[in-house]
């Protein structure tokens, strides 16, 4: 079975910085596109970065030149750093086995809908100003 476990949220100042770690057990995070989100507090689910299988990554424009996804493939685990955190970065962050762009009101429907065996429980990340 897939398992993934966040870890490494945190409650940190404006500015700070951050490292999401994502633990994957049951598939090779090396031979699979992979993808952090997040969930805004009322809003819909975001797709904050993904990473590829060729390792080339790409970020949402709210993220970009902030936060950068990357892996260890001798750890089997996907990170994400985030840098220069802003207020209207605080969500839960959720990482999964593959990137699409969400649909549906929120992560918890878009993951319902999609595959939920694929994703972690997330983790929250709070950015105080």
């Amino acid at each position: 079975a897939v398992r993934l476990e966040e870890s490494g949220g945190d409650s940190v100042q404006a500015g700070g910085s951050l490292t999401l770690s994502c633990s994957v057990s049951g598939l090779r995070v090396g031979d699979s596109e992979m993808a952090w989100y997040r969930q805004v507090l009322w809003k819909e689910c975001e797709l904050v970065s993904t990473i590829r299988v060729d390792g080339s990554q790409s970020s949402a424009d709210s993220v970009k030149g902030r936060f950068t996804a990357s892996r260890d493939a001798a750890k089997n685990t996907l990170y994400l750093q985030m840098n220069n955190l802003k207020p209207e970065d605080t969500a839960v962050y959720y990482c999964a086995a593959y990137s699409r762009i969400p649909s549906g009101p929120n992560c918890v429907y878009f993951m319902a809908k999609e595959d939920i065996s694929l994703w972690g429980v997330g983790t929250q990340v709070t950015v105080s100003s």
